[in-house]
Parts: C-alpha cells; sequence; structure tokens
C-alpha cells in the first residue's frame, strides 16, 4: 500500500490537453491567465501548448508566441510534440521538457500523426539522440488501454512498443488512456508490467474520466507505482482525433481525493476550486470537475 506522507506530482495540462477539442479558440492572454493561476496554485510543472500542424488543431496555432510569452521561473513547462519538426520547435520555444508521442495502434498512431507506429518509433530513436542536453524528455505511449479504432491493445503489443522506445530512454515514460477505458485493474497489470520490465524509468499516468473510471485509476496507478498524473482543471479536455475522448481527470478533484489520503501534492484545493470557475467562465460551458462544485471538505471557515 501508498504509505501516508509520501507525495505525487500532479502536471497540469488543462492548457494543452484541456482546451485543444474546445470550439472557443481561447487568447494567448486567456491561456497565459490559465499557466499563472495554475501555478498560483501549486502546479510546477505544467503541460502548456503542442507544436502541431494548426490546421488540426487550431486551438494550438499560437504555440510559439505563447512560450515566448511565459512567467519565467516559476515552474517547468512541457511542450507536445508528435514529430522532429514540433521537437524542433520545443526547444527553439526554449521551453523546460519535449513531450513527444507514440500510439499503440497503427490506426490510431496514422490517425493522430499521419504515419504507422513503426515510423514514429524511429523518429523517437533519433530526436532522442539530438535531445542529450538540449532539453528533457518525455516520452507518451497513447491508447496504452484500448484504442477506438482497433480496439482491445494486448498487454503484449504495448511492451513491445514500450521496449522499442527504450532502447533510447526518455527522463519520463508515460501511458495515456487516451479514450478513458482503462479500468483499476488495467492499471495496476500495465504499469506493473512495464516497472518490471523498466524499474528505473519514472512512469506518468495520463488518464480520462470518459466513463468515470479516472480517480480510481489514477489511484491504482499509484499503487502501482507510477510517481506522476496528469490532470486538468475543472476536468476539461478531449482529443481532436480520437472520437469520444472526453475529460481528463479534474486537478481538483485529484487533490481532494488525494491530500485527504494523506498524500502531498503540493497544490492548494481552493486555488484550484477557483481556477477551474474562472476556466468554465472562459469557455462559456460547464465543465465535468465535482470538486469545484462540491467545494472541499471540511468546507473553509468551518468550526
Amino acid at each position: 500500500m501508498f504509505e501516508t506522507g509520501k507525495s505525487v506530482e500532479i502536471v497540469e495540462v488543462s492548457a494543452r490537453d484541456g482546451i485543444q477539442n474546445e470550439s472557443e479558440i481561447l487568447s494567448v492572454d486567456t491561456k497565459l491567465d490559465l499557466i499563472r493561476k495554475a501555478s498560483d496554485a501549486g502546479a510546477r510543472r505544467l503541460e502548456v501548448t503542442s507544436f502541431v500542424n494548426p490546421k488540426r488543431v487550431p486551438q494550438m496555432a499560437d504555440a510559439d508566441e505563447l512560450a515566448a510569452r511565459l512567467p519565467k521561473g516559476t515552474a517547468r513547462y512541457i511542450g507536445l510534440a508528435l514529430n522532429a519538426r514540433g521537437f524542433e520547435r520545443a526547444v527553439a520555444a526554449g521551453l523546460d521538457e519535449a513531450n513527444f508521442v507514440v500510439v499503440a495502434s497503427d490506426t490510431f498512431n496514422r490517425r493522430n500523426q499521419g504515419v504507422g507506429t513503426e515510423e514514429t518509433l524511429a523518429a523517437w530513436a533519433e530526436i532522442a539522440q539530438t535531445a542529450k542536453g538540449r532539453i528533457g524528455t518525455g516520452l507518451t505511449i497513447g491508447a496504452a488501454f484500448g484504442c477506438p479504432f482497433e480496439g482491445e491493445v494486448p498487454l503484449a503489443r504495448l511492451l513491445t512498443i514500450v521496449e522499442r522506445a527504450m532502447a533510447h530512454p526518455p527522463d519520463e515514460l508515460a501511458l495515456a488512456d487516451t479514450i478513458g477505458v482503462a479500468t483499476p485493474a488495467d492499471v495496476m497489470e500495465r504499469v506493473g508490467a512495464v516497472r518490471r520490465a523498466f524499474p528505473e524509468v519514472p512512469i506518468r499516468l495520463h488518464l480520462h474520466n470518459t466513463r468515470n473510471t479516472g480517480l480510481a485509476n489514477a489511484w491504482a496507478g499509484i499503487m502501482a507505482g507510477a510517481v506522476t498524473l496528469d490532470a486538468s482543471l475543472g476536468g476539461v479536455g478531449g482529443c481532436p482525433f480520437a472520437p469520444r475522448a472526453t475529460g481528463n481527470i479534474p486537478t481538483e478533484d485529484l487533490v481532494y481525493m488525494l491530500e485527504r489520503a494523506g498524500i502531498c501534492t503540493g497544490l492548494d484545493l481552493d486555488a484550484c476550486i477557483d481556477a477551474a470557475g474562472w476556466l468554465e467562465e472562459q469557455l462559456g460551458h460547464e465543465l465535468p470537475g465535482m470538486v469545484m462544485k462540491a467545494g472541499g471538505f471540511p468546507a473553509s471557515g468551518a468550526a
């Protein structure tokens, strides 16, 4: 069991994965306000943008300008990259980390990146070599628990891809439940299998709450040895290339669960709730987070 008093790192992804599927295009100023609010709430690693084709993801068209205007010295900033060009843009933008993606199913990899899984693995091998001494690296295995086009992703398939990728080790390896199909048993099994095969690499989890299993999966991931979890204020999020891939884990819901269990996150719950409410106003529609509606417990100011 996970010992109380330990800590879990939360990477705030609302400025990237959170808003990338939103029809309301947020201005750079609004995105910077979102990043500042998350930082003020205690977030120390934030995935702030993706260096992708703006025609395919219009919300990220301002990636270079956003990166140039980020407040310095308050947090580590991560940019998502799907190919070598995106990676070089992340380096040129002066970000602290580049998060590269390879998808566990070939069909989804082609939908997401325009090439097959093999081509993306080959690109990663080159990127991993050129990244040394230039930028921190994360590698995310997308659709690690299931694919919207091919269905089940066998564990053997996932481990083969992880093994191929780990020939050129990233600083951090993430497993992504891109379409929110995992159960706690799946998370325990897959995180455990990767840790046994590569015990030296830190494991990060990117979990979607599409089928209301996100928080349970987060807990299972911690029990299995994941040390970092992605979350998004208000639970906003989705993938433009995966049907019905709605909603990340709400940051404030995750903070509430972990802090109540005696696990330190370094984030301030009330500030997270306030930031989630602000983001809801900017997007103009209700967000799925629950704690932003109910508040923490005991309520602030209660006797």
